[in-house]
C-alpha cells in the first residue's frame, strides 16, 4: 500500500499541489500536516508511520516535505527500513524499494556522515588554533574577582539583600548564588 504524507509550513499555505501528486501516484491513504519542517514533533507524520504495515511505502511529493535536514531525512528513512517499509519521493524520483533507490539513499547517508566528520574536524582545528593564540573557549565569567569581593563585603551587612547586591553588580540573583554557594551564609 502507498501511504502519502503532505506537509505545508504555515496555515496560509495550500497542500493541494502535493495532494494532487500523491493521489495521482496511487496513494490509498494520505496524511496532511501544517507544521514547520524544523519542528520535530509532527503528529500526522507519526500517524502515517504508525498506520503503515511492513511492505507499505511512504510517499512524499518532495524530500523537504519529510525532513528539513539530511540527518533527519536519513533517520526517518532508516526507521522505515528497519520496519520493512519503503520510501518514495516523487519529485526526486527516489524509491528505496528498488536497488537503485537504496544505492542513492546510502550515498546520501555517506555524504551526511562525511559532512559531519568535516564539521567536527574544522571545529577541533579552530579550537586548537584559538588555544595556540592564548584564547580559551566558553563564556567569560559574569563576575570578576573584584565584583565577587565587593559582593561579599556588601553581604556582610544584614540589611542589604542578595537581590540588591545582584542589581548593583548587574547580574541576576541566581548568578550571584552560583558564585557564592550558600548565599549570605557562604560569605566569610
Amino acid at each position: 500500500m502507498l501511504v502519502g504524507y503532505a506537509r505545508v509550513s504555515t496555515q496560509d499555505q495550500d497542500p493541494a499541489l502535493q495532494l494532487d501528486a500523491l493521489n495521482k501516484a496511487g496513494c490509498e491513504r494520505i496524511f496532511t500536516e501544517k507544521a514547520s519542517g524544523a519542528q520535530r514533533e509532527r503528529p500526522q507524520l507519526q500517524a502515517a508511520l504508525d498506520y503503515m504495515r511492513p511492505g507499505d511505502t511512504l510517499v512524499v511529493w518532495k524530500l523537504d516535505r519529510l525532513a528539513r535536514s539530511l540527518k533527519q531525512l536519513i533517520e526517518t528513512i532508516e526507521r522505515l527500513e528497519v520496519h520493512q517499509k519503503g520510501f518514495r519521493s516523487l519529485t526526486e524520483s527516489l524509491d528505496t524499494t528498488t536497488s537503485g533507490g537504496k544505492l542513492v539513499f546510502h550515498i546520501f547517508g555517506a555524504l551526511a556522515e562525511f559532512e559531519r566528520a568535516i564539521i567536527q574536524e574544522r571545529t577541533k582545528a579552530g579550537l586548537a588554533a584559538a588555544r595556540a593564540r592564548g584564547r580559551t573557549g566558553g563564556r567569560p565569567p559574569a563576575l570578576s574577582d573584584e565584583d565577587l569581593a565587593e559582593a561579599k563585603a556588601l553581604l556582610r551587612d544584614p540589611d542589604i539583600t542578595v537581590e540588591k547586591v545582584a542589581k548593583r553588580l548587574g547580574v541576576s540573583p541566581s548568578t550571584l548564588y552560583r558564585h557564592l554557594p550558600g548565599g549570605r551564609g557562604g560569605v566569610n
